[in-house]
């Protein structure tokens, strides 16, 4: 078969020439293929692009497998001898370059080309795609290349056409004036895993007030032609085509320097801990062919996992890739007496993995006064929201914020554990956001207790509906905006200001401050915190090894007799990791006729996604029920989760 250079191997060269070499082999671990975050985000981008169709309708198709360049080439030729035609998917091959695009419309030999992004933006932004010192803004710089690309090879193909560029994306000025946009597209399995997508609509007027627009970028692609604008500094444009189509065509390893920040997050890792995989690692060819690691210099620790490490890239082109060779001085080191600062999260990570010591690091001293500020009963929130490119309701922009789950823990003085209240909006096309603020206000309101979140996330949602408030006519708005603004403060953009005088208290900011744990290897999240306590713990480990009826907690999603902390070879698991499947019980043939095609909740991106399943009105309600009862369970753990996380550090100062 031939090897020819595809735009998306073009954008994977752009990121590391080496990639060219891995991508699409079978034997080799590609981590990218296990995140459901990116998922859901490739999912809203195929809705996105059938909307924008609908934008230029009476369009054709190029229908085709991936692998059938040829087949699919020679129809768009066909169709191009018409003097004005739309096409969906125009391929072009020529010279070893291939190329789809998204929307192609021709008018004689005037060709717009319009590559459609489910990336938000604003019109009046004028320093979206050129900052103000004149350059690219890099997190737009992948996109702005691939459209150059597709735009060299069309060129080249048909040399006297004029081609003028545009992104088409969402525009977050606008608002939908119809329910349900979102599941007018519906998104499916087809043939070999591929996503398709089965349209509910035939005319654009059924989608009521486009949420979609249109930015010109064709000058800045000429700069791009021109190499006014590189990717890498001394590789032009037309070089870097060359240089990737050459590698990809010959099966050919680049050899390209290795660098900090694209090594850190290399796709082509090998996840295999236990020897469980067999997959090979095309991160470690690199470090033995380039570096002549041996095998257990991957054995090591390394820098790439430092916590927040800025000054990576410096060292690691000064040829410092081990923690063993860090010094206090060369991660600058600050020391603060009241707290942790990053660059002490940063040596004590090194200086602990340097002397093989697992043990804690904790300020007793800090952690206790912050603890001993706390009003009984605590209470323990967590938020599953979604936003989504397409919006599932009424009123709503791109991507703006939908809190469809909560739940509440409340632990007493006593020590008594209560899962208190859980809300959840199942309903397709129910917009969630003011009844989920009701039932969060009856569940906090009858005392004065301390309020926790873990991160910014919770307060970031309550912001957001707090806008939607002040805009919306809901007979209760005043009172919501007051609990609002009782338990939460204001961004820094926000016009309005304020700080409530229950507040709540930001458990990861706590963690951070005071506590380090070797076992998290630098990472702060509730995902990585909560097994490394369980592994530390006597008194949690003592305490969940026995089953919820025994341990003075309540629970809304589990049995009596459902057990916590689990061993395996002696190692804790991972709560997270032995939530039950969603349709645990289910035969094989009623999980084939599902539409959700989930199997486990055990983190936000898999949560997002089954939220939006469930906007589907055609579901069966044994099914609803399933997604439901997952999606509690999951939410339920994580506000018990930050429970077990406060009886830690409370054993810790006792």
């Amino acid at each position: 078969m031939s090897r020819y250079l595809t735009k998306s191997r073009f954008k994977l060269g752009l990121e590391c020439p080496n990639k060219l070499y891995y991508t699409g082999k079978l034997d080799y671990s590609n981590i990218k293929k296990e995140n459901p975050f990116l998922e859901a985000l490739a999912q809203g981008g195929f809705q996105v692009e059938e909307l924008a169709r609908m934008h230029y309708p009476n369009g054709v198709l190029i229908e085709g497998n991936p692998w059938e360049y040829k087949l699919v080439s020679d129809q768009t030729k066909e169709l191009l001898k018409q003097e004005n035609i739309i096409i969906y998917e125009a391929a072009f091959l020529i010279d070893g370059l291939f190329v789809r695009t998204d929307i192609l419309i021709k008018k004689d030999n005037h060709i717009e080309l319009i590559e459609v992004k489910s990336k938000s933006f604003r019109p009046e932004d004028e320093y979206l795609l050129l900052g103000k010192k004149g350059g690219l803004v890099a997190s737009w710089k992948p996109y702005l290349f691939d459209v150059a690309f597709q735009k060299h090879v069309i060129q080249k193909s048909f040399p006297s056409w004029d081609i003028r560029s545009y992104l088409m994306m969402a525009d977050k000025s606008k608002k939908t004036s119809i329910d349900g946009l979102n599941q007018l597209f519906r998104i499916t399995k087809k043939e070999n895993n591929r996503t398709g997508i089965i349209k509910k609509v035939q005319s654009i007027e059924q989608t009521g007030d486009s949420v979609l627009g249109r930015k010109e970028i064709t000058g800045i692609i000429s700069d791009i032609e021109s190499n006014k604008f590189m990717y890498y500094p001394n590789l032009p444009f037309q070089d870097a085509i060359l240089l990737f189509k050459t590698l990809y065509e010959k099966d050919k390893y680049a050899n390209w320097p290795t660098s900090f920040k694209s090594c850190k997050n290399c796709e082509f890792k090998s996840t295999d801990l236990e020897g469980q995989r067999s997959l090979k690692s095309g991160f470690k060819e690199c470090f033995k062919k380039q570096h002549n690691w041996l095998d257990g210099d991957f054995i090591k620790p390394n820098i790439f996992d430092i916590y927040d490490f800025r000054k990576g890239s410096k060292l690691f082109e000064d040829g410092i890739y081990f923690k063993s060779e860090l010094t206090e001085e060369n991660i600058g080191l600050k020391e603060d007496t009241e707290r942790l600062t990053t660059s002490n999260r940063q040596w004590l990570q090194i200086e602990k993995e340097q002397n093989n010591d697992t043990s804690i690091y904790v300020d007793r001293d800090g952690l206790r006064e912050e603890i001993e500020k706390f009003n009984f009963p605590l209470h323990f929130i967590d938020f599953e929201t979604s936003t989504a490119a397409l919006p599932f309701n009424k009123g709503l922009k791109p991507y703006e914020q939908i809190a469809f789950q909560f739940s509440h823990h409340i632990y007493q003085k006593n020590g008594e554990i209560i899962h208190a209240n859980e809300y959840i909006n199942n309903e397709a096309g129910a917009f969630p956001n003011f009844d989920f603020l009701r039932a969060l206000k009856i569940a906090l309101e009858n005392d004065n207790g301390t309020i926790f979140r873990y991160s910014h996330h919770e307060n970031t949602i309550l912001n957001a509906i707090y806008i939607q408030l002040v805009n919306s006519n809901e007979i209760d708005k005043d009172a919501l905006i007051g609990f609002i603004q009782s338990i939460s403060h204001s961004k820094k953009e926000s016009v309005a200001k304020w700080k409530g005088k229950r507040d709540m208290v930001d458990l990861w900011a706590i963690e951070k401050r005071y506590y380090y744990n070797p076992l998290t290897k630098g990472s702060n999240s509730l995902k990585a915190v909560l097994p490394a306590a369980l592994s530390k713990s006597k008194f949690l480990r003592k305490k969940y090894s026995k089953p919820i009826n025994q341990i003075n907690v309540t629970s809304k999603n589990f049995s009596d007799d459902h057990i916590w902390l689990m061993l395996e070879n002696g190692v804790v698991k991972d709560p997270y990791k032995i939530l039950p499947s969603v349709f645990e019980g289910w035969s094989e043939d009623q999980i084939e006729n599902t539409l959700s095609d989930i199997e486990d909740i055990a983190d936000g991106g898999a949560a997002l996604i089954a939220y939006s399943k469930l906007q589907y009105t055609d579901m069966a309600p044994d099914e609803i029920d399933e997604l439901t009862k997952s999606l509690l369970k999951y939410c339920e753990l994580d506000t018990l989760a930050m429970i077990m996380i406060y009886e830690h550090f409370k054993e810790l100062i006792e």
